[in-house]
């Protein structure tokens, strides 16, 4: 009788793993059309097959009873999404591209392709890896190439490839303490002042229990304490200017991070900057276009005028060694290479509005090929909000445009500036025709909570790109961004893919603010998947409306 039992039981939960997608398709495409109000958009973009993980989660979730839980996770599997590529041989490559390309041409649809498998990948952290060489990277974008033909589809190239090049990588041992030397004395006093209070003994515990999904109608907007959060990039916030996380562990809370620290993937980030919608103290600017005194510079700092936090002014110099160079090589001939296939669109790395300053990045595409490009890609893996992303990638354009004229990008306006000054600068240097600017695309995948703010002091290394709690999916993908410089919203990390162990600074193996051991990076992470359903926003909606009910 126990055997025949266990034989009915075993035998209805694959029948249920099986037909799950099936009962609920409708209802996810009810959600679909209810999130994004149009699903002429979504059906645009490919989305590929599911990890098989992320299934085996949809129905144990629906085994046990939990519905509303189940649905909403398969609702975000099924969503369009990036397909990733690295580490293939060329052999692999040319044959998973064209499989992917040719299924996505058949719906009429438009793949979107992260190549990550640029040489000295990650800095040899967790996402290390990459093609041996220049050679074998011409190689195996030459096989990606063969596999796209002539079919239409959009690539994000190289994922962290220019915001981290390998002259970055040996300066997060002293970014620490050049973030900190650089503040203004009062600065450092306030800040100093406010770890004391927020150093206070406190237990460490993993996060509380998740709440359960919002109702359709009900606001899924993040608590009020969250609030600060709306314009801050996870770097920038500095712990007065933030308070905790309700529904965070009492161990974490906003902490100061350095601008040009190492992002050991492309879901990592270094130091938040501040808004640029903060009040500011400058005194009115002379009629343009007389040079104005007043504008920022990085050179000669004004002492009148309170440092904004400005993260060029922590950049480290470009230093030309020989795997830069070979870096700068490797991704012009990606280019060169994929945009002469015709239908294929070519976005480089630009890092995110928490990390690099505009003076800083823009020289970077310039030497990658940017001119050649279709434009540049923002907050890959990451979490910066949509209205920090859209400016940033403004005033990169517009920097762009400004040094194609001949102009200096130390001059150009950066996310830093207060917003006022930055428009007197746009209206006096920028042509109002985006047709000549370079344009962008944003992730916004996990971005619907905004960046993590982890306590001052709690961990040696807060890593607070490195999947931090709490986190929602954002704005549903769309090529229908309202805004003539942002070609696509999409989700270019895919959602429940972990970013790596997460030690932040212990000896492991566990993550000491969620308590367990995270998954490798690239790995489904059950846990974080469920997360980003719960606090997404806008909410992912699991049951339809029917018109007058």
């Amino acid at each position: 009788m126990r055997k025949r039992r266990k034989i009915l039981t075993v035998s209805t939960a694959v029948v249920a793993a099986a037909t799950l997608p099936l009962l609920i398709s409708p209802v996810v495409s009810a959600a679909a059309r209810e999130d994004d109000d149009d699903s002429s958009r979504i059906a645009r973009l490919y989305a590929p097959p599911p990890d098989r993980d992320s299934y085996r989660q949809v129905a144990r979730l629906a085994w046990r009873g939990d519905f509303r839980d189940s649905a909403g996770l398969l609702a975000m599997v099924r969503t369009p999404h990036a397909v990733w590529y690295g580490d293939e041989t060329p052999e692999q490559i040319e044959r998973l591209v064209r499989r992917t390309t040719r299924s996505a041409d058949v719906r009429g649809k438009l793949p979107v392709l992260a190549l990550y498998n640029i040489p000295g990948r990650d800095c040899g952290s967790y996402s290390s890896g990459g093609a041996d060489g220049l050679a074998a990277y011409e190689a195996w974008i030459d096989a990606v190439a063969e596999g796209i033909g002539d079919r239409k589809v959009l690539i994000v190239l190289e994922p962290d490839s220019l915001a981290l090049l390998p002259s970055d990588c040996a300066d997060e041992s002293n970014a620490d303490q050049t973030a900190v030397e650089e503040q203004p004395a009062e600065e450092q006093l306030a800040g100093e002042q406010q770890t004391a209070v927020e150093q206070q003994p406190a237990a460490e515990a993993p996060p509380t229990d998740l709440p359960p999904l919002p109702d359709p109608g009900a606001s899924t907007a993040p608590p009020a304490a969250s609030d600060a959060q709306g314009t801050g990039q996870d770097t920038a916030q500095s712990p007065d200017a933030q308070s905790p996380d309700p529904r965070l562990p009492a161990s974490e809370s906003p902490a100061p991070k350095p601008a040009e620290a190492q992002e050991p993937s492309a879901s990592q980030s270094p130091a938040p900057e501040p808004s640029a919608e903060q009040p500011s103290t400058l005194p009115e600017l002379p009629p343009l276009p007389t040079p104005d005194p007043m504008t920022p510079d990085p050179k000669t700092p004004d002492p009148m005028t309170p440092d904004l936090g400005d993260v060029g002014d922590l950049d480290t110099p470009v230093v030309e060694d020989q795997e830069t160079a070979a870096r700068y090589s490797e991704i012009n001939y990606a280019v060169d290479s994929l945009t002469a296939l015709g239908n294929t669109s070519v976005y480089l790395d630009a890092g995110h509005a928490g990390w690099h300053s505009v003076r800083s990045i823009v020289p970077r595409l310039i030497k990658a090929g940017i001119d050649r490009a279709t434009g540049f890609a923002l907050n890959v893996s990451h979490y910066q909000t949509d209205p920090d992303s859209a400016w940033y990638g403004r005033l990169i354009s517009s920097c762009l445009a400004y040094a194609d004229e001949g102009g200096d990008p130390e001059d150009c306006a950066d996310q830093s500036w207060s917003r006022r000054h930055a428009r007197r600068w746009l209206h006096a240097h920028v042509p109002d025709d985006p047709g000549r600017m370079k344009h962008f695309v944003t992730d916004t995948s996990r971005n619907g909570q905004g960046p993590w703010s982890p306590r001052a002091g709690a961990h040696a290394d807060t890593q607070s790109w490195c999947n931090p709690p709490a986190r929602g999916l954002g704005r549903r993908p769309t090529t229908r961004t309202g805004d003539a410089l942002l070609d696509a919203a999409l989700w270019v990390k895919t959602p429940g893919e972990s970013d790596g162990r997460c030690l932040r600074g212990t000896d492991g193996p566990l993550d000491p603010v969620r308590g367990t051991v995270n998954p490798d990076a690239g790995e489904w992470f059950p846990e974080q998947a469920l997360e980003l359903v719960r606090y997404a926003e806008p909410s992912v909606k699991v049951f339809r409306r029917f018109p007058g009910r």
